[in-house]
């Protein structure tokens, strides 16, 4: 059972919380770190490809947040500011890298419904069929981990974090339209990239 403050916490808005934060309510920022800690970290894993440098870039974006929390001027959503920061946390950390390590993640090629990667762990496949679903995972995760940098990022804030274009385009900084066209690049390599597997990718449907 929830105590009562953090059920009081659970019931404000994220703009609530920031606003409360700022005038030195300590718990209004714990309830925003354990909110966004997991999605930050997943979306840093997925921008970076590497699990152990996600957790320090995690652990920087909201250092930042706890410096920077007075320069919240409530113009936007509070989730748009903090993957920006997020974004930003991840190009400054990329820039100052030689290379990036390939991720071996669980990804996804969805459009409008289910990501495929969630058809493919939503059934239980036959013995036979597990191999197969594998090596789905793998060139999924290959293939997102190939897409360019303005596509990729674009996809994981769509695909797995739910947002809409006219947030994401506030995230990256950039017209709806330049969005929505790198999001329909991305998912344009991906199926080409994925081809092979199209029959298998039926049978889950």
């Amino acid at each position: 059972m929830l105590q009562k403050g953090t059920l009081y916490m659970v019931r404000k808005t994220d703009e609530e919380l920031i606003a409360m934060f700022q005038t030195g309510d300590a718990a209004a920022f714990e309830a925003l770190f354990d909110k966004y800690k997991a999605p930050i970290y997943v979306f840093l894993v997925r921008q970076c490809g590497n699990r152990e440098i996600a957790a320090d870039l995690t652990q920087d974006v909201f250092t930042k947040l706890l410096n920077r929390a007075d320069t919240f001027r409530h113009q936007s959503k509070f989730s748009t500011w903090i993957y920006t920061i997020a974004r930003n946390t991840a190009m400054d950390h990329a820039r100052k890298s030689k290379h990036r390590n390939h991720a071996s993640l669980d990804a996804a090629a969805g459009d409008d419904g289910p990501a495929l990667i969630e058809k493919v762990s939503g059934n239980a496949p036959t013995p036979e069929r597990s191999s197969g679903a594998g090596e789905l995972q793998k060139a999924l995760a290959r293939a997102i981990d190939q897409l360019p940098q303005d596509q990729r990022e674009v996809f994981i804030l769509r695909e797995y974090h739910g947002m809409p274009f006219a947030e994401i385009a506030d995230v990256v900084d950039a017209k709806i339209g330049t969005v929505k066209s790198r999001m329909r690049y991305a998912l344009e390599a991906l199926r080409l990239e994925l081809h092979q597997y199209e029959e298998y990718a039926k049978e889950l449907s």
